[in-house]
């Protein structure tokens, strides 16, 4: 619900905020409200629905009624089953009651006119069974949104207090201040100074919560239960924004957060996580703290990546294999890249190619490639402890998740199959069995092969442009567009890559869930992370299909000169350049990553909404007015209504993994990922906050003590990306077949004479029928012998062409290093997993210190109680005893009385 029971950061503000509210004059305090109150002023504004409204003549219906909404979770689920309390108190089984929905349903007049009194007798149905739990609820249809009737409601506190009780939450009870020992003294004094240092980069939101001081809390006992909310009687419910004010004026908490959060002058701050949970709720305040951290962690990764960037730009005029292709001396004549069109070339004119190669093929990628692995493994051991006190902080220690109720989709397919079997049979079905759902099994297995050949086949197709492109620029009369052929068919071929990847991934979503609707999970929770599972397999397999062709597959799969592999009998599969694959491979990565970030993940985000809210803005009549003026004039409830609906989290994350994708899994070969994703993360941040402060209409809150599924995803990153970059150190660059050439072939045990050493030779005459080149004097010499890159036996040999021993040495090493590195970063990443505890030091020490609190302030409130009872008993007990004595005094007088008479009568 909009309303939160708790405390933390900004309670202060919010008070602030209604105490000056309702300081204000009437005429000034309705401006003030915008719609966020009752039209008494007093009752806020928790949760709004709005519905379609006829307009008789065109004119305006100026009836505003008060009623009451006995739904006690209205405002959290509305999307759920109607289980109302009063059914489950009877006894009933909720099945039955939802079992009425989609049988009225399937009977509804066919008219226009008789479907809208239909909708609108469900809605007085629904406010009518909803009149017992005592929300209020106040119509307006007199707005300036025409054709939209608004239902606000309000949760008074006694309402609040029984959800509070319903959802577990955790009230103080007693303030307590953390204790130290002699040692975590001394650390609390070194931490107070780092913060005292990096306190301008803290927001100015601190002060509303006192330093040290946490409540021990302590939770209800009762369940929440959930209602459904029929298709199509209301067309959207949600929870009210604050009004954002002027600069020094109401102090509200989403002010707050437009000041210190969704600001782009405040990307060098931290994020305020504590008003981020206080205003959006658990879920979304654990999404952006664990984007916080990985940002946070990205500074270092960039910070060595930039390092072994510069190393590259450093030692490249002392790389002997550079300098031996780039000599003036060098005479070497290479093979044609190409059938016919393609002539002899030098190898001299690779020269620059083999110095950008040695930028990202060199020694120190290696300790990089070990480095990122670990800075994973670190990165989500720091996530786990970081999670773990934002638990503490926020009381969410003793947190467990509710049990899930039915989607209604999923009851609905109960009632069908229990109505079928009705007929033939009593036998009721409870549930969906795997019978049912073999055939949604079977067809999501079918598409998801299917997309992903879809994949397949695209990367395919590039390739054959690329083929068909190189044949056609080396026909060129240009020299310019000759000479750069290799860079312009890698550059186009690659932003092909991108528009394409691009477009996929918005199919691929949807693909993603209409096959979970088809599968009819039971609950939320299950069609979250089968929907979150196969969107992420597809999107996957879209980003880094093309990125893995690049790193495993070109220029292994093309033969030899004179035994050419060829597709469709005219393609030559294509080759890398001299200096190896990873050259293009940093390009295509580069380009991927950086088109997504750019084009995507920042332009779609800012642009697609604004469309969306303008196209909204535009179907309601309300173009023709500037968009100030149009917002002045309209209430918060109403200006919320223009706002894109909140999605959810899945699209926010999924973006986030991809890009730890490309941080982590090639990361040998373009040792820059981290400092872009860096740069990215820095916006995004702030571009999502101000998407969700004012783009998107606020989101129901909802309870989370982790980040899920995701968390899984990024642990299998991880470990995959230990393995892939070990293939590509291994197999992509030529960082093993310079080691083996330097301590098994080098005759000096130097690196001069690597070069000729990975050529093999080829007798131009042995060129097949047909294949050779049409400009044999292009250098202005016959060529007898071209050179072309693999370990072959020469022509002369007893066995020309065949693989020769060298090959199968270096391939030997290739495999025993991708077996080793595995391993060793595997175990390293192990160890630094034990080495982190889970749950920060101090955290368990004061968890524990609260337990025995909150037992010995139990124990004293009993001890109180019984006190007090045994003082009132004693009170009581000598009240009866002092008039016990009285009366027997009383008895004693009387019988001497007695005694005395009869004795004078004697």
């Amino acid at each position: 619900m909009a309303t939160n029971v708790g405390h933390g950061e900004g309670d202060l503000a919010v008070q602030s905020c209604k105490d000056q509210l309702y300081a204000l004059t009437p005429e000034e305090n309705i401006h003030c409200q915008h719609g966020l109150y009752f039209q008494d002023g007093q009752r806020r504004v928790d949760y709004v629905l709005t519905y379609p409204v006829k307009k008789p003549g065109g004119g305006r219906s100026s009836r505003q009624s008060t009623h009451l909404l006995t739904e006690n979770a209205v405002a959290r689920s509305l999307r759920r089953g109607v289980h109302s309390r009063g059914i489950h108190s009877r006894g009933e089984h909720p099945r039955h009651h939802q079992a009425q929905r989609p049988k009225d349903s399937s009977s509804l007049p066919s008219s226009p006119v008789a479907d809208e009194d239909h909708k609108a007798f469900r809605r007085e149905e629904f406010e009518g069974k909803l009149r017992d739990t005592g929300l209020e609820l106040e119509k307006d249809e007199d707005t300036k949104i025409p054709g939209v009737g608004f239902v606000k409601i309000h949760a008074p506190w006694t309402i609040l207090c029984r959800e509070a009780e319903f959802m577990k939450l955790k009230m103080p009870t007693k303030r307590v201040r953390p204790t130290f020992s002699s040692l975590s003294l001394y650390l609390y004094k070194i931490s107070s100074l780092v913060s005292k240092v990096l306190e301008p980069l803290h927001p100015h939101v601190e002060e509303h919560q006192p330093k040290n001081i946490k409540h021990l809390s302590h939770t209800f006992s009762r369940e929440k239960q959930h209602l459904l909310l029929g298709s199509g009687v209301y067309t959207a419910a949600y929870p009210l924004h604050d009004v954002i004010m002027q600069p020094d004026t109401v102090d509200c908490l989403l002010q707050l957060l437009y000041e210190e959060w969704a600001n782009y002058s405040v990307f060098y701050k931290y994020q305020p996580i504590g008003l981020v949970r206080k205003y959006f709720g658990e879920k979304i305040g654990l999404y952006f703290a664990w984007l916080g951290l990985y940002t946070q962690m990205l500074i270092p990764a960039s910070l060595v990546g930039v390092i072994v960037f510069l190393y590259g730009c450093a030692t490249v005029d002392d790389n002997i294999p550079s300098m031996e292709i780039c000599h003036p001396r060098n005479n070497i004549t290479m093979c044609p890249l190409c059938d016919r069109v393609c002539s002899y070339w030098k190898l001299s004119t690779a020269c620059g190619t083999a110095r950008a190669s040695h930028l990202f093929d060199n020694p120190a990628t290696v300790f990089f490639s070990i480095f990122m692995a670990l800075w994973a493994a670190m990165f989500m051991e720091h996530w786990k402890r970081r999670q773990m006190r934002l638990n503490y902080e926020w009381d969410l220690t003793g947190f467990e998740d509710e049990e899930d109720h039915p989607r209604a989709e999923y009851e609905f397919r109960v009632m069908q199959k229990s109505l079928s079997k009705d007929q033939k049979s009593q036998h009721k079905v409870e549930k969906l069995n795997y019978q049912d759902r073999l055939p949604a099994y079977m067809t999501n297995i079918v598409m998801m092969l299917l997309m992903i050949g879809v994949t397949f086949a695209i990367v395919f197709g590039v390739i054959l442009y690329r083929i068909s492109t190189k044949a056609a620029l080396h026909m060129s009369s240009n020299p310019t567009t000759r000479n750069h052929v290799q860079l312009t068919v890698k550059t186009t071929a690659a932003i092909i890559n991108l528009v394409v990847i691009l477009i996929l991934d918005e199919v691929y979503g949807a693909v993603a869930r209409w096959l979970t609707v088809l599968e009819v999970p039971k609950t939320d929770k299950s069609f979250e992370e089968r929907l979150i599972f196969k969107t992420f397999i597809l999107k996957f397999f879209n980003a880094f299909t093309p990125i893995i062709y690049i790193a495993f597959f070109r220029g292994r799969l093309v033969g030899r000169p004179g035994s050419y592999l060829y597709v469709f009998e005219s393609y030559r599969m294509e080759e890398c350049a001299h200096g190896g694959c990873l050259m293009e491979l940093c390009i295509q990565l580069s380009i991927t990553m950086l088109g997504k970030q750019l084009i995507q993940n920042n332009l779609f985000e800012i642009g697609i909404p604004k469309l969306k809210k303008l196209i909204r803005y535009i179907r309601s009549k309300q173009g023709a007015f500037q968009e100030e003026e149009r917002q002045k004039k309209l209430q918060r409830y109403e200006a919320d209504h223009f706002l894109e609906p909140f999605a959810g989290l899945t699209p926010e994350y999924m973006e986030m993994i991809i890009q730890f994708g490309f941080v982590t899994l090639f990361v040998a070969s373009f040792p820059l990922a981290p400092l872009f994703a860096l740069l990215n993360n820095i916006i995004e941040i702030r571009l999502d906050a101000k998407k969700f402060v004012t783009e998107l209409r606020r989101p129901v809150a909802a309870r989370a003590k982790d980040i899920g599924i995701w968390y899984n995803i990024l642990r299998g990153v991880a470990k995959v990306a230990v393995i892939i970059n070990a293939f590509v150190i291994s197999f992509t660059s030529d960082f093993i077949p310079r080691m083996v050439y330097q301590y098994m072939y080098s005759p000096d045990g130097s690196m001069h004479g690597f070069v000729n050493h990975t050529l093999s030779y080829f007798n131009v005459s042995h060129f097949q029928e047909g294949k050779e080149t049409m400009d044999p004097l292009q250098l202005g010499y016959p060529v007898e012998i071209c050179r072309y890159k693999d370990y072959r036996e020469p022509p002369w040999s007893t066995t020309p062409y065949e693989i020769s021993k060298e090959f199968w040495a270096v391939l030997a090493v290739r495999l025993a290093f991708v077996i080793v590195f595995q391993n060793v970063v595997m175990l390293m990443s192990d160890v630094v997993d034990w080495l982190i505890p889970d749950i920060p030091k101090d955290i368990s020490l004061q968890i524990h210190k609260e337990k025995i609190l909150l037992v010995d302030l139990f124990m004293k409130e009993e001890q109180g109680k019984v006190h007090i009872l045994e003082s009132r008993t004693s009170a009581v007990g000598k009240e009866n005893c002092s008039s016990g004595n009285n009366n027997n005094s009383t008895m004693a007088h009387q019988r001497s009385g007695l005694h005395t008479n009869s004795t004078n009568s004697f």
